[in-house]
């Protein structure tokens, strides 16, 4: 109590300092901070890439990928497997990463569907150019997901070995819808249709 008298007798003649009012910091964006954000939301709403980039295991590079969709006959997928089909377009992943192969493989067969292609190679490697885990490919495990995943993918095999072996992938892509006129139109021409 003595203390607090003595405080205060001695604060008595003091003045509160004067101090600016306080003012409500507002963080203003620059233009560039704001365009910048605006075209990283516009391409994330753009973009329609479903594939997967994370948690898929790398594959041996001598392990064979193989897939076919229920209703492919075995004679197409045959021929398929065989690499007896013209190949129409190739897209090469080597020294891509994950994130940069996810995005060219998505827009390869966006432009594949675009121009009614129907085979195609993929070369993804056997992975011995990965240091820590050599021997297993890690775009190889993504490539056969991201295939299955793909419904205009109807069938895949690898490659033989004059086309990459086990480093490269055939791919089958159903027919368009142009195309599926196109070969009605030529198997129906000269037959005659009763009615």
């Amino acid at each position: 109590m003595q203390d607090d008298n003595l405080f205060a007798s001695e604060m008595g003649d003091v003045t509160p300092l004067k101090r600016d009012p306080r003012e409500r910091l507002i963080k203003t964006e620059t233009v560039d901070a704001s365009r910048r954000r605006q075209a990283a939301t516009q391409m994330t709403a753009r973009s329609d890439n479903f594939l997967s980039d994370d948690g898929v295991p790398p594959l041996d590079a001598w392990y064979v990928l193989d897939f076919k969709r229920p209703g492919i006959q075995n004679g197409v997928y045959r021929k398929l497997r065989l690499g007896q089909y013209e190949t129409e377009a190739r897209l090469d992943l080597h020294r891509y990463t994950v994130a940069e192969a996810r995005r060219e493989l998505w827009s390869f067969f966006k432009e594949a569907r675009r121009l009614g292609l129907r085979t195609l190679l993929i070369t993804h490697g056997k992975g011995f150019g990965n240091k820590e885990k050599s021997g297993s490919g890690v775009l190889k495990g993504y490539v056969n997901r991201w295939l299955q995943d793909i419904d205009d993918v109807q069938a895949f095999h690898s490659a033989q070995p004059q086309h990459g072996g086990t480093g490269s992938v055939y791919v089958l892509l159903r027919k368009s819808d142009a195309k599926k006129k196109e070969n009605r139109e030529l198997y129906t021409k000269g037959r005659q249709q009763d009615v």
